[in-house]
């Protein structure tokens, strides 16, 4: 299934080429690259490529300090800046460290939580382990998949962009001419975009409910996003995603980032098969004999217990 999915973004990629879409007005050379087109035959900007966000936003849409691990606990003064590594990331030492950001939400910074889903978004964030979809290698949604720390591939036709995302080999397709909605909610959203001027617009719905970052920031299946993609330069592009969830949140919002053109001779999409990485972490509880149940390293042992209780949702 993988290596079909792979090669279908090829073929969409030639099909594309083959209707006129890949076909160049002007050419920009970068280091250690081949001649790259600036744009298409239509004049529209050349999005073709493998992007990546460079940010913190996957940790925490919003600003926040450094903090030695996703979860804490109390440490041996009652201050919050104080906290210490809960057991299951201690062991990780500065690798599971969180890295402070300056955040990506426009405004005042702040996401306009409804009180009974603010509640929620703290128990989400206490509950990180076993409530984040990242960790289970689920499909991240939209607009997450756009700022995860892993490369997305856009290729780039006359009626459809097509998005091939390292993560969970998930995809997304923007439909530049009028199609039928999906019969059912998907979590990549049904996208539709338009050019305004250089800019991508894509307005998209019919999502199941997800969430938007570690931090336990979600939407709803009611959310309706409107992205806008602009060139900055040849080489990024000035991101930008409004937020709208009135089951979720009192008024839209937005938050915005530049994503970055991936300029190895090599630049692709590595295949990250993470659902096989996740199997005993979900389903080691259903085990007759349990397979992991200590780790010993130099300095520490840590003891596994599992619960026998299914995990949640």
């Amino acid at each position: 299934m993988r290596n079909w999915f792979r090669g279908s973004v090829i073929a969409m990629g030639m099909a594309m080429g083959a209707a006129g879409a890949i076909t160049w007005l002007s050419v920009t050379r970068t280091a250690g690259q081949a001649p790259r087109p600036a744009r298409t035959a239509d004049g529209k900007p050349n999005f073709n490529g493998v992007w990546q966000a460079l940010n913190e936003a996957n940790w925490d849409l919003q600003a926040h300090q450094a903090r030695p691990g996703a979860v804490t606990q109390p440490g041996v003064y009652p201050y919050d800046y104080a906290r210490v590594p809960a057991a299951p990331v201690l062991a990780l030492g500065a690798a599971g460290g969180v890295p402070g950001s300056a955040g990506v939400v426009e405004g005042d910074g702040q996401i306009p939580y409804k009180p009974e889903a603010a509640a929620k978004k703290k128990d989400n964030a206490e509950h990180w382990i076993d409530r984040d979809p990242e960790l289970k290698c689920y499909v991240p949604g939209s607009p997450r998949g756009m700022y995860l720390p892993y490369p997305f591939q856009i290729v780039q036709g006359a009626n459809q962009i097509h998005l091939a995302f390292e993560f969970a080999d998930a995809a997304r397709t923007i439909y530049l001419n009028k199609v039928d909605e999906p019969p059912a909610d998907i979590a990549m959203g049904h996208s539709v975009g338009h050019w305004e001027g250089d800019a991508l617009v894509v307005d998209s719905k019919d999502f199941r409910g997800n969430w938007l970052d570690r931090a336990g920031n979600f939407y709803s299946d009611k959310l309706h996003l409107v992205e806008r993609l602009t060139p900055i330069t040849p080489d990024a592009i000035h991101y930008e995603a409004t937020i709208d969830d009135p089951e979720t949140f009192t008024r839209p919002w937005k938050i915005s980032m530049p994503l970055y053109r991936r300029l190895e001779p090599n630049a692709q999409l590595i295949e990250y098969n993470c659902v096989e990485f996740v199997e005993e972490f979900m389903y080691g509880h259903a085990r007759k004999k349990p397979l992991v149940t200590r780790w010993e390293g130099e300095n520490m042992i840590i003891n596994i217990t599992r619960k026998l209780t299914p995990m949640r949702k």
